[in-house]
């Protein structure tokens, strides 16, 4: 299907020579003598031109009252504007509006078709982001948030309520793999700003010493390495927004910038000298009680608060096992699409043997299970031996610990697969340094990042005294 060229000019002989131009190259090309023709074009007929070539000065007015009043309806395409006798008012106020350009008559073909060319290529990739994010708004919308219990039910109902506010802050609680990052898209792409950028932040997994580079940027030669400028992720969800992931994890120094930036809505690059204004709605989470980090001192009291506009808690998947009977037919055939499998059949000993699992893991947990059978299964069948679900808790096996010493004694007998070996021995070595994430490192003879990603890649959280 041919692109459409819309042509503005009450001049007949230039319009037809413009028509019969944009023809011979592939355009579908519709004229239009008057502003009222054009109007009816675009407003009645819901024409949607790739690119819009008009005479500035036409019979019944100016064409940049018609660009305004395109642009005020939301409707797309690259403008560029021929006139006779330009002023400088008018360039202006067509910048401002958005025009691709404005030449002078008369211009050059070539000259022309350069510029038509350009405003193709621009039309189109915009109309590529539009698709894209009309697409991630049906994607993401509060129905994305699977489940038929009361606690799923309650969770969707806010998620819809928030998406129709614009909301400065927010934090999201729940453990890890309950769907954090999920409700951050759903209220992203369902809400105001569904067509900014969208820019995510694990604070867990950026070192300390890159964290502050990354998050408000850097001038050139700000420190060692530093060969140019650097747009901070902040700055990036200029208009969009910022979800900033395991917020409890953010050293108090940047606790304090992240604040200022906030409550100012302006940041200062590493190394610059001037403030830059931002202007994007915050998304916060954590897996751990950030109430009781304030009270720990571990998380600063003025940037909770501040974060804290509203709250949303989503319930761990042990507390709403009913939603199963959604969630796997759904990830099973999401991974059937992607492994180009079949699995339709699922037994009942299976369904037995999810409703049994605790799910510590929650539904990331679910998701991995599923993949893996999906991916091994042979027919339509769900195969069980896949499943390698425990059959014990790990935490029955705390009478197995050697309190007084410095032994753990773990059982070689297969009924514990390696997995909760590894989560087991991480928590009883993080209790006994008091949730100390430093020195529960130096203890396993491992780094601070690295331990940090398996307590989030387990969920390991700190037992309230």
């Amino acid at each position: 299907m041919a692109d459409t060229l819309l042509v503005i000019e009450d001049e007949d002989l230039l319009a037809a020579e413009l028509a019969r131009h944009y023809e011979s190259e592939g355009w579908e090309v519709v004229r239009a003598s008057r502003l009222v023709e054009a109007r009816e074009r675009l407003f009645d007929q819901k024409l949607e031109p790739l690119v819009v070539l008009s005479d500035m000065s036409l019979p019944d007015g100016n064409a940049l009252d018609l660009l305004e009043q395109a642009r005020g309806r939301s409707i797309a395409g690259e403008w560029i504007l021929l006139t006779g006798f330009g002023t400088i008012p008018d360039s202006v106020r067509a910048l401002r509006l958005g025009a691709y350009d404005f030449l002078e008559k008369p211009c050059a073909t070539e000259r022309l078709d350069l510029v038509v060319a350009g405003a193709a290529r621009s039309a189109r990739a915009q109309r590529r982001l539009r698709e894209q994010a009309a697409h991630e708004n049906r994607r993401y919308s509060p129905d994305a948030f699977l489940g038929r219990s009361d606690a799923v039910r309650g969770v969707r109902d806010l998620l819809r309520k928030l998406a129709d506010v614009p909301f400065s802050a927010l934090v999201i609680g729940g453990e890890t793999g309950t769907g954090k990052g999920l409700a951050a898209r759903i209220l992203h792409y369902s809400g105001p700003r569904a067509g900014g950028p969208l820019i995510e932040v694990n604070c867990s997994a950026l070192p300390e010493e890159l964290l502050e580079s990354e998050l408000f940027g850097h001038e050139a030669g700000s420190f060692t390495g530093a060969k140019g400028r650097h747009r901070g992720l902040v700055e990036q969800a200029q208009g969009g927004t910022l979800f900033l992931d395991e917020i409890g994890d953010l050293d108090l120094g940047l606790q304090a910038k992240l604040l200022k930036a906030i409550e100012d809505r302006r940041v200062r690059r590493v190394g610059g000298e001037r403030e830059v204004a931002i202007d994007a709605q915050i998304i916060a989470a954590s897996n751990r009680d950030l109430g009781a980090r304030v009270r720990d001192g571990g998380f600063r009291e003025d940037l909770y608060h501040r974060l804290c506009v509203f709250r949303l808690d989503l319930p761990p998947l042990r507390e709403r096992k009913e939603d199963l009977d959604e969630l796997v037919p759904f990830v099973i055939e999401e991974y059937n699409a992607k492994a180009g499998k079949r699995v339709r059949i699922i037994s009942e000993d299976i369904w037995t043997k999810l409703r049994a699992h605790d799910w510590p893991g929650n539904v990331r947990e679910l998701r991995n299970v599923l993949e893996r059978c999906v991916l091994f299964s042979e027919d339509e069948h769900l195969p069980a031996r896949w499943l390698q679900l425990p059959e014990a808790s790990p935490a029955a096996l705390t009478e197995s610990v050697d309190e007084g010493g410095e032994w753990l004694r773990l059982p070689l007998d297969g009924s514990m697969p390696l997995d909760d070996m590894e989560k087991f021995i991480l928590e009883k070595v993080l209790e006994r340094c008091h949730f100390n994430v430093s020195a529960a490192a130096r203890a396993l003879g491992t780094t601070r990042q690295t331990l940090r990603y398996r307590i989030q890649k387990y969920g390991i959280r700190e037992k309230p005294h």
